[in-house]
């Protein structure tokens, strides 16, 4: 993986200027390599990590979703129909006994599930859905989002 990008994944808000003194690299040509990316689509945005702990009034779930292929398209065409709903934050094309992975965000229990019921199920070619709800975060995008116990020890129950 290119050096730039990966100070890039371990710190997003880095300067071509900070990038190019970790590597000894010209700004200018640091800031062309970021440009180039962008260009490229291979960086598509930036965002901050948030420890889901901080942000009251969010529901997330994982739904994992049965299609029929569709002929000539396969997955591809339901799987972006489904991707441009706001609802959806991600959606993945998985192995397994499903073909999809969502990750739906929404303000409550009702409207997630309000989601599934009359958008997501109704499309041609979902033959179901199973959903877990997510309920507490550990690590995210490689940041542990809770410290470690006091002591550095689990405690023991009998």
């Amino acid at each position: 993986m290119d050096q730039v990008l990966q100070l890039l994944l371990q710190n997003g808000k880095f300067t071509a200027e900070e990038i190019g003194n970790l590597l000894g690299r010209p700004a200018s040509e640091v800031a062309k390599a970021i440009s180039e990316m962008e260009e490229s689509k291979t960086i598509l945005g930036y965002q901050a990590v948030v420890d889901p702990g901080h942000r009251e009034g969010l529901v997330a779930a994982f739904i994992e979703v049965k299609l029929t292929p569709e002929r000539e398209g396969g997955f591809d065409r339901i799987a972006e129909r489904i991707s441009k709903f706001d609802e959806v934050w991600s959606c993945y094309l998985m192995s397994g006994g499903y073909d999809l992975i969502v990750v739906v965000r929404g303000s409550s229990l009702h409207t997630v599930a309000e989601f599934i019921s009359e958008k997501l199920s109704t499309i041609d070619g979902v033959l179901s859905t199973a959903t877990h709800f997510h309920l507490k975060t550990y690590k995210q995008a490689g940041f542990l989002t809770h410290s470690e116990v006091e002591g550095g020890r689990l405690p023991v129950t009998p």
